[in-house]
């Protein structure tokens, strides 16, 4: 196969991955239906966020952990139209062999990059792994190794920081041999003890964290009881946000900060604990392309904050447009955070359509 045809077959089964504030990649294999990533992508949460080309970023559970092979399965999403990605033979890589790597390297979604394989058996940590030169960076673990058939022969794994181009994956036997090993006990939450490889199930556990076999401390990937509290204003917003119809769980950001969309218009909340504002920000369109439509632009822009009552303020940071509202907390009620974050969504989706149709400018681009 090209690689550009493997790319384009690949793209819709690659997954984004984000949990603790970091991010990787996964991949969805159908004939399995599970998500494959690194352990060390999903570290010790029990549910992380996942986002494709097929569906819209939501929450799904953490089925299983292996520390020792660095490898992690989810629950895939309730949709269909997956490609069927084949999994290759190990025994049958040679060195020099060509091969592409897939991933979201540094939140740069669906990027691959092409090389050789180095060394089809190098050994490392008691384990074989392919080393590979295609460049493969932070953001890119959990995502597929491939051949020039289009078979998945390895996970990228990890780097040697300061290499040049060092490069390993976990080969597809030991992932072979993990999803052979979990496959009778899918939906149920597993780890797989990183000493003597037995398998960890509520069901066998020792003590609640004892592996039953040789005794080692494990961790299974249990969604916990008590959901995360905000306090104060960060509360506050959360409530507000909630009566609007927003999933707070996904709209979260990072402390204090929050994102949502209405519309075509991305919003980003947050909360100054130092200063005590909290500011939404509605990025719109860009400046149009013509010189004489910037300036009839700069005038509606003042014109429309000259008459705006409610607080809301019409900007331009740098080529975008942005609609925004600033709030004392120490000032602000529910019900009039809630007023003023109602005025600022329904206007920006508002906006947005206005300025691209009467004053041509250019829409945002967002990476798919």
């Amino acid at each position: 196969m090209e690689f550009q045809d493997i790319i384009e077959a690949y793209q819709p089964a690659i997954i984004q991955i984000a949990a603790n504030g970091s991010s990787g990649t996964g991949f969805f294999l159908e004939q399995y239906h599970m998500i494959v990533t690194n352990e060390h992508v999903v570290g010790k949460a029990a549910e992380v966020t996942i986002a494709g080309r097929t569906f819209n970023k939501m929450f799904s559970n953490v089925w299983y952990t292996d520390k020792k092979h660095d490898l992690a399965f989810i629950q895939p999403p309730p949709v269909g139209g997956f490609p069927s990605l084949p999994l290759g033979n190990y025994e049958q890589l040679k060195d020099g062999d060509e091969v592409i790597a897939i991933g979201h390297p540094y939140g740069l979604n669906y990027t691959a990059t092409q090389g050789v394989i180095s060394r089809a058996k190098r050994v490392r940590q008691g384990l074989h792994f392919i080393q590979i030169d295609a460049a493969i960076n932070p953001g890119n673990s959990g995502g597929p190794l491939v051949n020039t058939r289009g078979e998945v022969i390895g996970v990228n794994t990890f780097i040697i920081r300061g290499g040049d181009n060092l490069g390993f994956a976990l080969p597809v036997a030991y992932l072979k041999a993990a999803l052979e090993l979990y496959l009778p006990y899918k939906g149920s939450p597993a780890t797989r003890c990183p000493n003597c490889n037995f398998l960890v199930l509520v069901s066998n556990i020792d003590s609640n964290k004892y592996c039953p076999s040789c005794g080692t401390e494990v961790k299974i990937p249990e969604i916990p009881i008590l959901e995360y509290m905000p306090a104060g204003s960060a509360k506050l917003i959360e409530e507000v946000l909630k009566d609007l119809g927003k999933d707070i769980r996904l709209a979260r950001n990072g402390t204090n900060k929050w994102e949502v969309k209405e519309g075509s218009a991305k919003i980003k909340i947050s909360y100054n604990t130092e200063t005590f504002f909290i500011s939404g920000d509605a990025y719109l369109c860009q400046l149009p392309e013509h010189p004489q439509k910037i300036s009839e632009l700069y005038r509606f822009l003042l014109e429309q904050n000259y008459e705006h009552s409610n607080g809301l303020v019409l900007s331009c940071v740098g080529q975008n447009v942005v609609l925004s509202i600033v709030m004392y907390d120490l000032d602000i009620t529910r019900e009039a955070a809630a007023a003023m974050f109602k005025s600022l969504f329904e206007k920006a989706d508002e906006y947005d359509n206005l300025l691209i149709r009467d004053f041509g400018c250019v829409p945002r681009l967002e990476e798919p």
